[in-house]
């Protein structure tokens, strides 16, 4: 699959887990991507995503311990899969080609 066949949502969540580093679990991945499309998403648009990144191979993920506190539930943490990676480096290609106006196929 190529890059032009993911969404701009998809592509905010797969570079807010790459920037969450250990630490991308959904709040903090819906946070991340409101930060940086500067506007609120909705939870179920998130998880919807991050179920579909997972479907895709993009995204694997595992449920933590319980958290410490009394009642603490487990998070389920997502990481880049090496197609993940590999989709934020074609992406990041593609619109620097763009923004630089040279051709997609990289000839000059």
């Amino acid at each position: 699959m190529t890059i032009a066949a993911r969404g701009d949502l998809e592509l905010t969540v797969l570079l807010a887990i790459q920037r969450l580093d250990d630490d991308a679990y959904g709040l903090r991945i819906r946070r991340e991507v409101g930060q940086l499309r500067q506007r609120d998403c909705a939870v179920g648009a998130i998880y919807t995503t991050l179920i579909r990144l997972e479907e895709k191979g993009l995204l694997s993920s595992h449920a933590t311990e319980p958290l410490p506190q009394r009642g603490g539930r487990s998070r389920r943490v997502y990481r880049l899969t090496g197609d993940g990676k590999r989709a934020l480096a074609q992406a990041r290609r593609a619109a620097t080609r763009l923004w630089n106006l040279e051709p997609l196929g990289g000839e000059t």
